[in-house]
């Protein structure tokens, strides 16, 4: 018994000095810290994008900034410009509607010599219908337009009420939109309000878990590959089981991406905190965190781990074959296209979580962190279900793991052009005679 503990103990420790030795490299150097860094300030300024617009202001009214925007009108009907120019002060008060009898040709004119903003020809037409042409030095922004658009739909269905005698109850009534509500008779169903903030959530936790997984699976491959074109790793493997260095490898870059995404949560929740005032619903009402929130990101941290030690396991040995740092994007290609492909059906499953494919792939363990998530989520589904993609999960990291240290320790002594899969039968061969 004391032998056996003494050697426990021994492992452990080798196993701790690697998980060091691969967290502190990593995180002291400058690709992770520069990262680290800029992530955090784009953080910043996203959550504080309209306080710094605001601050900055703009330089046209166009923009939608307080400068009055002046708009030509051309109406030789005479029976539109009018009312648009008492109907645009309800909807935007800086714009000035100025009613020209010039021709047409010379309102052109000034609009291109800066004299005018914008020319706006309107005529009505015998059926009551408006036609509108508007004409601006730019059409990359809309926001005048769309105002000017606004009102002369307004003044049209006014002119289509006074034919038919309607007042204004009556037209107000006709444009009133219908009172639409839905739910279920579950029970158990989430309501509107719940989808609506789930489906965010969702979104947001689906792309970090995409891209910690593609980018720290590559971290580990090219840790791997480039310990292995340094010779490092003929003397590691003599002293310490393969098993143990996967797994020692993976836990390090895994705390280092915790490190990382922990940083970022903690600025963006204080950047948030900060800026709330000027935050008001969409996105970021997603951090008012109902019984609901806290359930999907507890979830959302389990199947990020397990994606994670899936798709690194699966990144380790396969970077035990590669002898040349350049070769690892060609090797890791497979691996990449699943995380695409898993990603791909989470965002389907967004629109559509009750897809019979959608159901099936979720319980598929290389599918299974990202569409399983989005179903729970999105769905009020048995807890069993999520346990056992967990369960097929982890039996899969355990597969993978046992195989994968029998490659790897055969493919970090072999050299060469070693980057096609055919190789792996290679590292088995050499993996047995170092027994």
């Amino acid at each position: 018994m004391i032998f056996l503990s003494r050697k426990w103990v021994l492992l452990l420790n080798r196993f701790g000095l690697i998980l060091a030795k691969t967290y502190g490299e990593k995180f002291k150097s400058k690709a992770f810290l520069i990262t680290t860094i800029i992530f955090a300030l784009s953080i910043i300024v996203g959550t504080n994008f309209q306080t710094i617009m605001d601050s900055f202001g703009s330089d046209d009214g166009e923009s939608g900034s307080g400068e009055g925007w002046t708009v030509a009108v051309y109406d030789e009907e005479g029976s539109v410009a009018a009312a648009l120019e008492q109907q645009i002060h309800i909807v935007n008060q800086n714009i000035t509607i100025e009613n020209s009898d010039k021709e047409l040709e010379e309102l052109e004119r000034q609009v291109e010599a800066g004299e005018y903003d914008a020319l706006l020809t309107v005529s009505l037409q015998d059926s009551g219908k408006i036609s509108a042409n508007y004409l601006s030095e730019s059409l990359s922004t809309n926001g005048n337009s769309a105002d000017l658009q606004l009102s002369l739909q307004t003044i049209q269905s006014n002119l289509a009420a006074a034919k038919l005698n309607l007042s204004a109850d009556e037209l107000a009534t006709l444009n009133m939109p219908v009172a639409f509500e839905q739910s279920s008779f579950l029970e158990t169903a989430k309501s509107e309000e719940e989808l609506n903030e789930a489906r965010g959530l969702v979104y947001i936790m689906i792309f970090v878990i995409y891209m910690s997984v593609l980018i720290y699976s590559l971290m580990i491959a090219t840790e791997v590959a480039t310990e292995k074109s340094s010779r490092v790793m003929e003397i590691l493997v003599s002293s310490v089981p393969p098993i143990q260095q996967i797994f020692a490898k993976i836990v390090g870059i895994g705390l280092l991406g915790l490190t990382q995404l922990a940083f970022w949560a903690i600025t963006g929740f204080i950047s948030i905190r900060f800026s709330r005032d000027s935050l008001e619903g969409g996105i970021y009402s997603l951090f008012d965190f109902s019984a609901n929130s806290i359930e999907t990101i507890s979830f959302g941290i389990i199947f990020f781990l397990l994606g994670y030690f899936l798709f690194a396991t699966l990144a380790a040995f396969l970077g035990s074959l590669v002898s040349r740092t350049e070769d690892i994007q060609q090797m890791m290609m497979p691996v990449n296209l699943l995380i695409i492909a898993g990603a791909m059906l989470a965002f389907y499953g967004l629109a559509d979580p009750e897809a019979n494919f959608i159901t099936i792939t979720s319980y598929i363990p290389f599918f299974s962190p990202l569409v399983m998530f989005t179903r729970v989520g999105m769905l009020n589904i048995p807890l069993w279900e999520p346990m056992v993609a967990i369960a097929l999960t982890l039996a899969a990291i355990f597969i993978i793991g046992w195989f994968g240290a029998k490659v790897y320790r055969g493919g970090v002594l072999m050299y060469g052009n070693s980057s096609s899969f055919k190789d792996m039968k290679k590292a088995l061969i050499l993996s047995k005679k170092e027994k």
